[in-house]
């Protein structure tokens, strides 16, 4: 008897209309939905990873207003601080570890690839968390000059940066660049990747709870072919962090990315789709998005009554 009710309850449940969630964007700090209504729905093996938002370009632009709003203050925070709370949003990855494994595995990985990039994602996090405060240290320099002046060069951060997302390593991909970014005093607008975008939407969640100040971090949810005309040209946005595509029409967009880029003078930067080796963390890629201020201060001399002259 039992036998059977077990058996009812399992042709009941496959005849059951799964209820997919519906992913919203991250903007300001709050998940909003997009403006346009529009939504898509991805997937993997034939089964769908839910409904996602199709950003527009007027989400482009509140995504843009909001990261532009939070930099001043985000870059005017001591790195000391700033590592604490990158520090705290490894912490809050950390206590996401099973759900991030479990989604990844959703998106085609393997067990063993989706426990690698989960655990490399908080490794990475706590990197960037130690390098913080200092890397200032190390790409800052007093340089001689012929006259009578200290020379000083130190590293300020760009500003707004747009980031495409890996649609290789969805949250390794992600993190990797997201960190570095944010490290020095920008503020990020992410494209999440367009077939796998489970995973930035759950690490926005737990950006969200981790002191991360509104605004910083913002992920958007769409097409990469129908957003780049708008981030690329968009005059308020100061650099473009790209992962290569290997397909043609991926190499087409990006191409089309560069050449509108120039004519506001972006700086793009690209990077190979790979971010598991251990050398894809580090430092430079900190220097990457920021610009070298070089200061000049006149050397007073002191006579000997003690002023100068």
């Amino acid at each position: 008897m039992a036998k059977t009710n077990k058996t009812r309850s399992a042709q009941l449940e496959n005849q059951r209309l799964p209820v997919l969630k519906t992913y919203k964007m991250f903007i300001g700090g709050t998940f909003p939905r997009t403006e346009s209504g529009r939504y898509y729905a991805p997937k993997v093996k034939g089964q769908s990873l839910g409904n996602f938002c199709l950003a527009s370009r007027k989400d482009l632009r509140n995504s843009v207003v909001a990261a532009r709003s939070a930099q001043p203050g985000w870059a005017a925070r001591s790195g000391y601080n700033r590592s604490q709370i990158l520090y705290r949003m490894a912490e809050m990855l950390e206590g996401r570890h099973g759900q991030m494994v479990d989604e990844l595995r959703l998106q085609g990985a393997t067990n063993r690839q989706a426990i690698s990039e989960v655990n490399l994602s908080i490794e990475r996090a706590v990197y960037y968390a130690g390098w913080c405060d200092k890397f200032q240290q190390v790409f800052s320099s007093v340089n001689p000059v012929a006259s009578q002046h200290f020379n000083f060069s130190l590293l300020e951060p760009t500003g707004v940066v747009f980031h495409v997302a890996s649609e290789n390593q969805p949250l390794l991909g992600l993190v990797s660049l997201v960190l570095p970014i944010i490290a020095s005093g920008n503020t990020v607008v992410c494209l999440a990747s367009e077939n796998k975008p489970m995973s930035a939407i759950s690490l926005t969640e737990a950006i969200a709870t981790s002191d991360v100040p509104a605004g910083v971090v913002n992920v958007l949810t769409g097409h990469l072919d129908e957003l780049s005309a708008h981030f690329s040209s968009h005059l308020d946005i100061n650099s473009i962090a790209l992962n290569r595509f290997n397909s043609k029409q991926g190499n087409r967009t990006v191409r089309s990315i560069r050449e509108q880029a120039v004519e506001n003078l972006k700086r793009v930067k690209e990077y190979d789709q790979n971010w598991t080796p251990t050398n894809r963390q580090n430092p430079y890629l900190i220097a990457d998005f920021c610009e070298v201020k070089t200061t000049w201060h006149p050397i007073e001399k002191i006579s000997a009554a003690g002023s100068p002259y």
